[in-house]
């Protein structure tokens, strides 16, 4: 197995954190075909979404963290604030 070093993690989160988060899921999905989808959406913390991936042929958890706002006809607008790559526990990189 290849795990990502520090340097790869950064490179990683900075081709991903442009994108939208449709995109960002379709990447992580085609990165490691051992993929997994951890929890979507899911409330934590007050006001914070998550979900997270975790890549274990890579060694690398993803974590999407969103905001959500009401918009018109009360329907979900989530916003993109903040992208968490991390190694996992095998990954001593």
């Amino acid at each position: 197995m290849a795990f990502l070093n520090k340097q790869e993690r950064d490179e990683l989160l900075d081709s991903i954190k442009d994108l939208k988060f449709n995109r960002i899921k379709g990447k992580l999905r085609h990165m490691d075909d051992k993929n997994r989808l951890m929890y979507y959406r899911n409330v934590q913390e007050t006001d914070r979404w998550l979900t997270a991936y975790e890549l274990p042929t890579k060694g690398v958890k993803v974590t999407l963290v969103e905001s959500m706002e009401l918009g018109r006809k009360n329907k979900a607008e989530y916003t993109l604030e903040e992208i968490i790559v991390e190694p996992t526990k095998e990954n001593r990189l």
